[in-house]
């Protein structure tokens, strides 16, 4: 097919007289060609029709993407290529992303943003991030929940847990479970000022940290990092994984629980955030964590068993108040008792001698029982959680009652009486 400009100089060389054959050999094209264009003329080429080729892989789900979208919008590219590719598309991925990338309502042009990478076993960054959920247990209630992050730096490897309170003892516990994961520890943690972290500065302008989070530090030997007022991009191998998580895992779900929750987290964890490509490292996230881990530092002989001590009263039913939920203690103790808060336990002293421990409840309203705390057991301790329940749920309503109620009820039932 002849272009318009080659059949312009087709026309000019005939103009000035040169022969068909020199234009044939000039251009490269058949003599029956130059003649055929020369008799034409100026006329523009016609164009047939162009042939249909096979239907778009993509076509048959296209509606389903759009549904996909306009119910999320933020929905990843990534997440919305798997779902379709279960349900049998077989094309590839940067046709969903075109697809998609046309349908999403205009995103304004963001600025360049400057890239630093950390050698591996440096550093690792830490967040919290507030999301929103309806629990099928709870169908009546929106529930604010909040996400703990750890990314490593060199290998992007992510550890994440969701928690329903971003207070000390959740992140001292939160930093346990992380390193216990990853089997080591990083050298330094960058945070941002988040309360629990950091509680101010000095005249100097030097940071602050909460003590707990300093003894934590200096059990597990890693230095912690306050990110610059302002500049949260510093924590941007954390921040973007809060959005990742948002869009390939959280929206378009539903969870029974907080449990359900973190289960499906955690395998969509092992099964999709750690095993992929990732864009930046364009490394196999779980490969480049598994030449990470050993640059780690090694996990102390021990576990943190740092404490945060407090003194509480003894409610009349024989429960002491921490954190909203409730935690038995035995008959006869004192009304007033020191509580020691460990990461994932609660410790209640009377006259300095341990009279309970329980494990932390997440959530609120919630009560803890050891039943050798109460009346009509078998007179003998017997280990503390053998014996032990929790009762009441998040939201459930748990009356309290005189302790003298539920012992008259018993010595009716164990007499063969009614109550």
């Amino acid at each position: 097919m002849v272009r318009l400009g080659e059949l312009m100089m087709i026309l000019e060389l005939h103009r000035q007289g040169v022969p068909i054959t020199a234009i044939a050999r000039r251009t490269g094209r058949d003599p029956k060609t130059i003649r055929k264009y020369i008799e034409r003329g100026i006329e523009a080429p016609v164009y047939g029709p162009r042939s249909i080729g096979r239907p778009s892989k993509l076509a048959p789900y296209l509606d389903y993407l759009r549904e996909r979208v306009a119910a999320f919008p933020d929905l990843s590219a990534v997440r919305l290529t798997r779902e379709i590719r279960e349900m049998g598309y077989e094309g590839a991925y940067t046709a969903v992303k075109r697809f998609l990338a046309a349908i999403r309502p205009d995103q304004q042009p963001r600025p360049f943003e400057v890239r630093f990478e950390t050698p591996a076993g440096v550093q690792a960054q830490v967040d919290f991030a507030r999301f929103v959920v309806t629990f099928d247990d709870e169908p009546a209630t929106s529930r604010i929940v909040w996400l703990f992050s750890l990314v490593l730096g060199h290998s992007r490897f992510l550890f994440a847990r969701y928690v329903l309170h971003q207070d000390l003892q959740t992140l001292l516990r939160c930093h346990i479970q992380a390193f216990e994961a990853l089997e080591g520890v990083p050298i330094e943690i960058l945070y941002d000022r988040m309360k629990t972290a950091v509680t101010g500065e000095d005249d100097q302008g030097h940071i602050i940290y909460n003590r707990s989070l300093l003894a934590l530090a200096r059990h597990y030997r890693f230095q912690p990092r306050a990110c610059r007022p302002y500049r949260a991009k510093t924590k941007g191998k954390v921040e973007r994984p809060f959005s990742y998580i948002r869009q390939d895992f959280f929206l378009g779900r539903r969870f029974r629980n907080l449990e359900d929750l973190n289960a499906q987290l955690i395998e969509w964890l092992d099964t999709v955030a750690n095993v992929r490509v990732h864009g930046t490292t364009q490394r196999i996230v779980a490969e480049a964590f598994a030449d990470e881990q050993p640059e780690l530092q090694r996990l102390p002989e021990h576990r943190f068993d740092a404490v945060l001590k407090l003194e509480r009263r003894v409610s009349h039913d024989g429960f002491v108040a921490i954190g909203g939920n409730y935690y038995s203690v035995p008959d006869r103790t004192r009304r007033v008792v020191e509580v020691q808060q460990l990461p994932d336990l609660i410790r209640i002293l009377d006259l300095g001698t341990v009279v309970a421990e329980h494990p932390v409840l997440e959530g609120r309203k919630q009560y803890r029982i050891d039943r050798s705390h109460r009346p009509g057991g078998s007179g003998k301790r017997r280990p503390h959680g053998s014996a032990a329940m929790t009762i009441g749920r998040i939201g459930d309503h748990v009356p309290l009652r005189s302790l003298d109620i539920y012992q008259a009820i018993g010595a009716q039932l164990a007499t063969g009486g009614r109550p």
